[in-house]
């Protein structure tokens, strides 16, 4: 039996997590049984902030200086709804779990939602909503026309067969369908920690049982496999925005006066903690632009040659092995946090929130921190960061590849056309004689090579990754230009630019019901 109860949150100051102005509705069905574990926090102190309370602390400091009314600051910041769902699924003939799964819609200021669903032992509510914030002040960095949401099923994904996997997804999924958490024009999920284009397909195929007369139904959920809808080029989406905003980065003047680093990427001693897909793409695409990447971070132990690794050669080894231990000649750690304090140029937090605190701070050597994971790092610990002169480049605007290319998924699956079918064809006709013409005034034949090389269309991924650059680069200078008018450091610019930008749409649209 599932409960249905409004609880009206009402207004308050900004400081208070509780006290918010608008409706949200809980959705609850009784709990028997937890599967989450309890992992203590190696790089916070028991009094910090947990991740829900970071996010608020960042989107206070922006606010005071955003030149924003407290009013529209208040609705800005307020969750929209949480969906909370408990749910049996048969694991055997004999044996059944409870599943508690959450959906957060922070933001419906612009529709769809859009934010990724997480499997992991770890997820709570306060999570989901912090990470459903997160992805509305994402969205607005990078000019991604939706509202933010988020979503997570309690569970360890490795404590399950494929087979039952499917059956959790799916439950969820139909969960998420009969409370009207899920549509193209709704609310979008996409892969997050646990998760991947399979459960994608399975989340899509679920949503098409029960809206059998949506055309545009595939737009329902992104990352999904090519042959189901996805686009060429989401997988490593993350990981490549991640590269294109450091690159971008290292350029500014400014950037390099308090670094001392040069301008390329080429010859960088690079970091990575966290070697799932946004840490696998982000450091393969370092390494291929000439970084060195000298030390990987995972779960139970972390991997480090000063020399340099073999990027490929340890991501085989790892899928063959499960571990690290035993690549080569290079140095494991055991307590694989510590990779984190290293010395290196640029350091990639690319794993789980809150992980580096006070505990660690002042241990870290990088000059840059990049974070491709959300909320790395806990307000207390960033402030001492950029005390200590480190560029930290916030994951609100380094980690918002996925969310872009995830856009470019969904204008996909509702155009039903292959980005550059209709076209391909004829820009290369076109070059094509426009290069006869320069040849014959130039008196020269190009090689057959040459030729395709300069008459070719571009493909899908190649668009796809010539609209997520011009992103980044657009999101990267805003949030600079920011930083320096508002004498600010990176992180409060950009979210300043979030709060502007949401303010500008909820404004303009008009309140109803006020």
């Amino acid at each position: 039996m599932v409960a249905v109860t409004l609880l009206r949150r009402t207004p308050g100051t900004l400081s208070s997590a509780l006290r918010l102005h608008r409706t949200a509705a809980v959705i609850t069905t009784p709990f028997v049984r937890s599967l989450s574990t309890h992992v203590t926090n190696k790089a916070c102190e028991d009094y910090e902030p947990g991740f829900l309370g970071s996010v608020e602390k960042y989107f206070d400091r922006a606010a005071k200086i955003s030149g924003i009314s407290e009013k529209s600051l208040s609705a800005i910041r307020a969750v929209d709804s949480v969906l909370s769902v408990k749910f049996p699924v048969e694991i055997d003939d004999d044996t059944h779990v409870i599943i508690e799964g959450y959906r957060a819609q922070h933001s419906r200021h612009r529709l769809p939602c859009k934010g990724g669903i997480r499997f992991s032992d770890e997820v709570d509510l306060q999570e989901v909503e912090a990470l459903a914030s997160l992805m509305t002040y994402k969205c607005a960095v990078v000019d991604v026309p939706f509202g933010g949401a988020k979503g997570g099923v309690k569970l360890n994904p490795k404590s399950f067969t494929p087979a039952q996997l499917e059956r959790i997804t799916r439950r969820y999924t139909m969960e998420l369908c009969q409370k009207n958490f899920i549509g193209p024009g709704i609310d979008v999920p996409a892969p997050d920690v646990g998760t991947g284009p399979r459960e994608m397909s399975w989340i899509m195929d679920t949503y098409r049982q029960f809206n059998p007369q949506d055309v545009n139904a595939a737009g329902c959920v992104t990352g999904k496999p090519i042959s189901q809808g996805g686009v060429r080029g989401r997988n490593e989406a993350t990981g490549l925005g991640v590269y294109y905003g450091v690159r971008e980065f290292l350029q500014f003047p400014e950037v390099q006066k308090m670094t001392g680093l040069t301008g390329e990427i080429t010859g960088k001693t690079v970091i990575v903690q966290g070697f799932g897909n946004v840490g696998y793409w982000a450091a393969k695409f370092f390494h291929n632009n000439g970084a060195r990447i000298i030390g990987i971070g995972e779960h139970d132990v972390s991997v480090y040659d000063p020399n340099g690794l073999d990027i490929e050669a340890l991501f085989k080894y790892r899928a063959e092995k499960g571990s690290f231990r035993g690549f080569g000649t290079a140095e494991i750690i055991e307590e694989p946090i510590k990779i984190l304090e290293r010395e290196c140029d640029i350091l990639i937090p690319a794993a789980l929130e809150r992980q580096i605190g006070l505990k660690n701070v002042n241990q870290i050597k990088a000059k840059i921190i990049g974070e491709a994971a959300n909320g790395p790092i806990t307000p207390d610990a960033h402030d001492i960061l950029v005390s200590n002169g480190k560029v930290v480049i916030p994951d609100l605007l380094l980690n918002a590849g996925g969310v872009t290319v995830s856009y470019f998924e969904w204008l996909k699956n509702l155009s039903h056309v292959r980005f550059g079918r209709m076209s391909r064809k004829w820009e290369e006709a076109g070059k094509s004689k426009l290069l006869t013409l320069v040849e014959e005034n130039a008196g020269r034949q190009l090689t057959p090579q040459e030729r395709r090389a300069v008459i070719h269309g571009a493909e899908e991924h190649e668009l796809v990754y010539s609209g997520l650059e011009d992103t980044m680069i657009g999101a990267c200078e805003e949030t600079r230009a920011t930083a320096a008018s508002k004498n600010t450091d990176f992180r409060t610019a950009a979210l300043v630019n979030a709060i502007q930008k949401i303010s500008t749409v909820t404004t303009q649209s008009g309140q109803m019901f006020l």
